[in-house]
């Protein structure tokens, strides 16, 4: 657990600045009108950093808020792999950087598919391991730094995989912010301009990914019932078998 505050508090610190301000801000924008679409009564958010909602966006009147350590607005303590929420419960699930720091990430997209209703939405959040900053986050990791000591990213089309073997059809995935935005002058400019030119061309180079998905329920297989035997067949009486003669016994 003391693991968990250490990756929470530097996750936070590190949104706190003001490139990944921006970019929390990118996030938000690229979430608003898939949330507004999305209905039902209850909205989970699960990740590491605290005190960060992305659901502002969101028309559900019950919003909580999951993360590994106690914090400013965080409603449920729990594990991301051990989800003290029942299943088919709850209808929209935003997944922030749930999956990049733990050694478990199947067992967590599990959890993510019990939870939610059928026809449920998933909305997953991580850290893009093609995205040019990745490599240097690793090698930071590798010199000890405590944050990126333990980033273990998944890339989005092993993920898509992942998903479509646990019944989540793909409805979208989308790259964000592959340049950082540093104040209002002409670079800055420049690298929103390559940011949207990116984002519409879906190219894999965003720090950021954004994977929609909607849990699917397949269809019931009834039991198949034998027909029971019948004196009629298609509207036509079925003459009963004929009696067998008797025999002349002889005296």
């Amino acid at each position: 657990m003391r693991e968990c505050s250490d990756i929470s508090a530097e996750l936070e610190s590190w949104y706190g600045r003001e490139t990944n301000r921006r970019l929390h801000a990118a996030v938000n924008s690229a979430l608003e009108p898939l949330l507004e679409t999305a209905f039902g009564y209850h909205l989970l958010q699960i990740g590491q950093s605290r005190g960060q909602p992305l659901y502002a966006g969101s028309r559900i009147g019950h919003c909580a808020y999951l993360a590994p350590e106690a914090g400013a607005g965080v409603s449920v303590v729990a594990r991301h792999d051990e989800l003290p929420v029942e299943s088919d419960s709850v209808d929209v699930v935003i997944a922030h950087h749930c999956l990049d720091f733990t050694e478990r990430p199947h067992e967590v997209l599990r959890e993510l598919h019990r939870v939610l209703t059928p026809h449920g939405q998933l909305f997953l959040l991580g850290f893009n391991p093609l995205a040019p900053g990745c490599g240097a986050r690793r090698l930071r990791g590798l010199a000890g730094h405590p944050l990126w000591q333990g980033l273990s990213p998944v890339s989005a089309h092993r993920l898509l995989d992942w998903l479509r073997l646990l019944g989540l059809e793909t409805q979208s995935s989308s790259y964000l912010h592959p340049l950082p935005v540093i104040g209002n002058g002409r670079l800055a400019r420049y690298a929103r301009r390559v940011n949207q030119w990116s984002q519409a061309a879906s190219l894999p180079l965003g720090e950021l990914y954004l994977v929609h998905a909607i849990k699917q329920v397949g269809g019931r297989v009834l039991p198949v019932r034998r027909a029971r035997p019948s004196a009629r067949l298609i509207g036509l009486a079925v003459p009963s078998p004929a009696a067998a003669p008797r025999g002349d016994h002889a005296a």
